[in-house]
């Protein structure tokens, strides 16, 4: 029989610093963390080869005493807690007392601290051994390098990745511990260049924009709620700007990030019938609660929690998300191609976005492309320059005008802007035939300068412009009123309907539209479709697993308004159907929902019932290229325009805007 002996001291730090220690990643969010905890404003996390070779965090917290620096590094040594009353209520990141026990005991690892009294400690150890500590100058706070990353543990060392994927991985827990503390200043150094640095303002925004980019950024919407005995905050995205994958949703409960399946849950609950398939939405969410209320304790990565109340946790999450959800107004803008170049000097390391607003991607990605091509008929208006008169009028009216097209734009653009300023004077020079008509309207002579001096003259009476999206704020409490009148101007393609309100245009795909009109419809609770019962019965013939399916779910088709039964030779006899479905489209839609529900199953009812309902709603709808009364066109815009239809149960948009602005820039008056 083996043996039975305690395993030296050694082997058992090797064996718990496997469970702490995984990768440098994992080293880098433990000193992260004690940073945090020690009260830090700001953190310098630098590595080199992935962090095997080094990893150094700074940071300009508390400092740790010169007789307690040796004693930081015995196992189950903390400062965090101290009875077991403290792991009932655990307020702090790191409380095990094994983070800095297990990375001594695999690297070579150096202590600079200073508590802001005198000198500092230095302290050095080699594979969990102290080599030497002495008294050492340095700022107020903590530095540690950790050197060598598994270089006594050669059975762990192989199994590291390459340095680019390791860097990567650090990365990611930089950004997150950033994400959740946004009044902590993070620089993150790799290989000795800088790729973040957030501004530590204390605003969740300033820090999305710096760690997540400006695309992501002015893709989300803020949240708050709140529940029993405890709140949700942050930003999700639109249901626009949804991703591949779930790699960009963030949840952080009471500051820390965490890997949630009730949160992810309700958040993506949350986006039902708004989203597109494969699609999933981004997040930045905090949840505080009470820290009782939550048991940190249940992994050793701490990266795992266990709730009290799950089902409240849900609620607080699906509710607090879908209202922000509903309350956002705002439409995706049309891609115009920018006919000025932009000169956009945003990079990842920039940490501030001055007007943080949700609008889609779209509209910031179609500006460079078309520079090149535009600025080349300039030496076209050259020969032009020798109408003087006309040409003191022309210039000395786009500086009036550039101003309220141009407002949202830098001031560089502006400048290069006068330059193709000259193109609008082509139509102006045709009009030299006629000079005496000049003086007597005098700027309004040029057929395009009468447009643009129509522009500068609500410029002077702007603040009645501005006093329209004024009202816009209060009818978002109550959506009834509408902010700007508009009206229906026509039909594109006799599928979009187009409205003008205001200096923009809206464009609605009817379709699109009337789909989610009919899919709220038949989702409100309670509904119940007239039934219209067929002289002939309908005997389609659907493939065996479809017949059974339809026959299974008798009953939930019957809530739709259908009546089937069994023929006979494989064949189903639809002897009702619902009142707004035309009869030739009743095997179109009885077979697709055969489809969808044999491939989702029955297990969830109301999955089941959403499908069905999709479907109802799609062959039901008014249909792209069909001439329409403007009357139900009329009804499909009244319900686009007062907010209550944003997106089709598919998720995508039904309506998109364009401005008088863009329209302007594209035919050069602007």
């Amino acid at each position: 029989m083996p043996t039975i002996r305690q395993l030296d001291p050694h082997v058992a730090d090797l064996i718990a610093a496997g469970e702490v220690v995984e990768r440098p990643a994992s080293v880098v969010k433990e000193l992260m963390e004690n940073a945090i905890d020690a009260g830090a404003n700001a953190v310098t996390v630098e590595i080199s080869h992935g962090g095997m070779s080094l990893i150094r965090v700074t940071d300009d917290g508390c400092g740790i005493a010169p007789d307690q620096c040796q004693t930081a590094f015995l196992r189950h040594a903390t400062s965090k807690i101290s009875s077991e009353y403290d792991l009932e209520a655990i307020g702090t990141l790191g409380f095990r007392g094994e983070a800095l026990a297990a990375i001594a005991a695999v690297s070579r690892v150096e202590l600079l601290t200073n508590q802001g009294q005198g000198l500092g400690t230095a302290l050095s150890l080699e594979g969990g051994q102290l080599v030497e500590q002495e008294e050492a100058g340095c700022p107020k706070g903590t530095t540690m390098l950790v050197r060598d990353l598994f270089y006594n543990t050669p059975a762990r060392l192989k199994f590291m990745k390459k340095d680019s994927a390791e860097g990567a991985a650090v990365f990611a827990v930089v950004q997150r511990l950033a994400l959740s503390h946004p009044e902590l200043s993070v620089k993150f150094l790799r290989d000795g260049k800088q790729e973040l640095l957030t501004p530590g303002d204390g605003q969740l925004k300033s820090a999305i924009y710096a760690v997540l980019g400006r695309d992501l950024a002015l893709g989300f919407v803020p949240i708050k709620g709140s529940g029993e005995n405890m709140e949700i905050s942050g930003f999700v995205s639109l249901p626009t700007c949804c991703r591949g994958s779930r790699s960009y949703q963030h949840f952080f409960v009471n500051g820390r990030y965490i890997k949630s399946r009730v949160m992810m849950a309700a958040l993506e609950e949350a986006y039902r019938n708004q989203k597109m398939v494969g699609k999933f939405p981004g997040c930045v969410l905090h949840l505080t609660l009470r820290p009782n209320s939550v048991d940190v304790n249940v992994h050793p990565t701490k990266t795992e929690v266990k709730f009290q109340n799950e089902q409240q946790v849900f609620a607080t999450v699906y509710h607090g998300v879908l209202a922000a959800l509903n309350a956002d107004k705002t439409r995706p803008q049309a891609v115009v191609k920018s006919v000025l170049p932009r000169q956009d000097t945003v990079t990842p390391n920039q940490t501030s976005l001055n007007d943080f607003t949700a609008v889609t991607p779209p509209q910031r990605t179609t500006t460079s492309p078309p520079v090149v091509s535009q600025p080349k008929p300039q030496p076209t208006p050259s020969p032009f320059r020798r109408v003087t008169p006309l040409e003191k009028v022309a210039e000395s009216q786009p500086v009036a005008k550039s101003n309220p097209v141009t407002q949202e734009k830098p001031k560089p653009v502006e400048v290069e802007k006068r330059s193709p300023v000259v193109e609008v004077e082509k139509p102006a020079v045709s009009v030299e035939k006629t000079p005496t008509v000049a003086p007597v309207e005098e700027k309004p002579t040029p057929i395009p300068v009468v447009e643009e001096k129509k522009t500068p003259t609500p410029v002077v009476e702007e603040p009645v412009v501005e006093e329209a999206p004024a009202p816009t704020v209060e009818p978002e409490l109550e959506p009834q009123p509408e902010p700007e009148p508009w009206v229906v101007r026509g039909e594109l393609f006799h599928t979009y309907i187009m409205v003008e309100q205001g200096e923009k245009v809206v464009l609605i795909d009817k379709h699109a539209a009337h789909e989610r009109v009919n899919f709220d419809r038949l989702k409100a609770q309670d509904y119940r479709p007239m039934v219209q019962e067929l002289l002939l019965p309908i005997t389609i013939t659907p493939g065996p697993q479809e017949r059974q399916v339809l026959l299974d779910g008798q009953k939930v088709l019957e809530g739709f308004g259908f009546q089937l039964e069994e023929f006979g030779a494989g064949s189903i006899a639809v002897r009702a159907v619902p009142d707004y479905l035309e009869t030739g489209d009743v095997e179109p839609t009885l077979l697709e929902l055969a489809k969808k529900l044999r491939l989702t199953g029955w297990a969830d009812p109301s999955a089941a019932r959403d499908e069905v309902m999709h479907t109802m709603a799609c062959k039901a709808a008014i249909k792209g290229g069909q001439r329409n009364d403007p009357q139900e066109l009329e009804r499909v815009a009244q319900k686009v325009m007062a907010g209550e239809v944003k997106y089709c149960p598919h998720g995508r948009p039904v309506a998109i805007e364009l401005t008088r602005g863009e329209l302007e820039k594209q035919f050069k008056r602007a």
